[in-house]
């Protein structure tokens, strides 16, 4: 039998079993106890004073974010590192010791779970090795699982996400990448990919390993990966989860967050979800997402006391929500146009008005603060882009901070230019809404030095075949003009010796 069974939310059971030891450990150890209990009661408080006070100090720490010219200022927090980004564009809000690198306790389990629900699917059967029970230590968050038992790829990510069960991290990076230690790769690959730069990962669960680390910056950018999986937002949002028995596990039991604002006893409009995370070295660690009016944060918390990574989050929340708003780009910019040098504008085809070849997508939005309008940003246009319905992206930046980009798009809608109405029923009154709207829907941007290289190239091309052409025609039409001279030159000789002898 494991220490797993002495859970009591999960077999209590064996309640009974862990009370008879208890009793006869409790008379053994009376004898002592009072003899040690007043220093004891010294060393908690001491060191509860040095906690208290090494946070305090860690308020005096620069927030950079505040010294951004014209960026509203953010509040003094006790937490080492903290970080507040735009989860669409990745716009950083609010920054303080965002590349530092510390230890992230159990919000390493974003990744274990991003990872997972990447390379598996959710009715796929996990069975926990002896190794994965016990391997994590005693008083460790686990949910009681027993080697040999067996769960759903989709449990495990509950019972990660909501119980930050350490035995079933193992149990998931075991069937996902081998081992644990090849799922470790795994993850550090994963993290590269997303573009971290200050983290090392060596377990799937996030208990202290020296050389398990990672950043605040870093887990935000983990965390805009997570949460553009809906099922993965869904479960970090929950409160609770109910296991109930089946042929391969036969316990029933009720996990809950340990995420106190998700559980609302911290309030926070517009919470999507989170994961928690604490040990020793890390203390506490928080990685949360909300949204309000279309705009979706990440914050992350590293290195704080409890309960002051719940508070902290609301406060970074209702700063980022309070000060920053999204700007929609294709209704303001108004830079890219004829007047530029790269581009040129059209709204109208021979057949009259029709939809543009290329356009600002109308999705993009960069986020500014409330203080500031469009007309403020900076921009600088690349055509490295990765999508091949798009030709250029555009970056915006506002006093140096990148704020956002806008995307170039290439046209999708197959619908012909050349259909025509052939409708008589209908009168100038009837036409479409479409027709009036502005003139700016039907911008187009158009590259001209690649189109007027394209067609010079062509145009090149062309006279090139021409001239060859007419070479080719004039030395075979001059060889078949002196071949006909010789034939007739012939023909006249051969006339004149026939014919010699008579006088006409």
């Amino acid at each position: 039998m494991s220490f797993n069974h002495f859970r009591l939310n999960k077999k209590p059971f064996y309640l009974h079993k862990l009370k008879k030891k208890l009793c006869l450990f409790t008379l053994s150890a009376a004898i002592f106890s009072s003899a040690f209990a007043a220093d004891t009661a010294y060393v908690q408080a001491a060191s509860l004073d040095e906690l208290t006070q090494a946070m305090e100090n860690r308020k005096t720490l620069p927030i950079q974010s505040n010294e951004i010219e014209n960026w509203p200022a953010g509040p003094q927090i006790g937490a080492e590192s903290a970080i507040v980004m735009e989860a669409n564009t990745g716009t950083i809000l609010y920054s303080k010791n965002i590349h530092e690198q510390l230890y992230p306790a159990s919000t390493t389990k974003i990744l274990t779970c991003l990872i997972a629900a990447e390379n598996s699917s959710l009715d796929e059967m996990v069975t926990f090795s002896r190794n994965a029970v016990f391997s994590i230590p005693r008083g460790s968050s686990n949910m009681g699982m027993d080697e040999g038992q067996s769960i759903t790829m989709e449990e495990c990510l509950y019972g990660i996400l909501i119980g930050s069960a350490n035995e079933v991290a193992n149990a998931v990076a075991e069937h996902v990448g081998g081992s644990i230690e090849g799922f470790a790769e795994m993850m550090n690959e994963k993290a590269k990919e997303l573009g971290c730069t200050d983290s090392h990962f060596v377990n799937a669960n996030g208990l202290h390993d020296d050389d398990h680390y990672t950043s605040a910056y870093d887990l935000a950018t983990i965390a805009r990966a997570f949460y553009k999986n809906e099922l993965l937002a869904k479960i970090s949002g929950m409160p609770s989860y109910h296991f109930e028995p089946t042929a391969t596990q036969p316990d029933d039991f009720i996990l809950r967050t340990h995420h106190k604002i998700v559980n609302n006893e911290y309030p926070c409009e517009g919470i999507i979800g989170g994961k928690t995370g604490y040990t020793d070295n890390s203390r506490q660690t928080l990685v949360s997402c909300a949204e309000r009016n279309g705009m979706k944060l990440i914050c992350v918390i590293m290195k704080e006391e409890s309960p002051k990574q719940f508070t902290d989050t609301v406060d970074l929340f209702q700063y980022g929500f309070s000060n920053f708003e999204i700007v929609n780009v294709s209704e303001n910019e108004t830079n890219y146009d004829i007047n530029n040098a790269d581009f040129f504008q059209t709204d109208n085809d021979i057949f009259g008005n029709s939809k543009p070849v290329l356009s600002l997508n109308k999705d993009s939005y960069i986020v500014l603060p409330k203080t500031a309008v469009f007309q403020d940003t900076q921009s600088s246009i690349s055509y490295d882009v990765e999508s091949d319905s798009q030709i250029a992206k555009i970056d915006y930046t506002y006093n140096g901070v990148y704020v956002g980009n806008a995307t170039v798009d290439i046209a999708l809608n197959t619908e012909s230019s050349y259909d025509f109405d052939t409708s008589i029923e209908g009168t100038a009154s009837d036409a479409p809404e479409a027709d009036s709207e502005d003139p700016q829907e039907n911008v187009i941007f158009v590259n001209v030095k690649r189109v007027l290289s394209f067609i010079l190239i062509v145009a090149g091309i062309l006279i090139l075949l021409f001239v060859v052409k007419s070479v080719i025609q004039n030395y075979s039409f001059a060889k078949r003009r002196r071949s006909r001279l010789r034939r007739k030159s012939r023909r006249k000789n051969r006339m004149r010796s026939q014919y010699k002898d008579f006088d006409f």
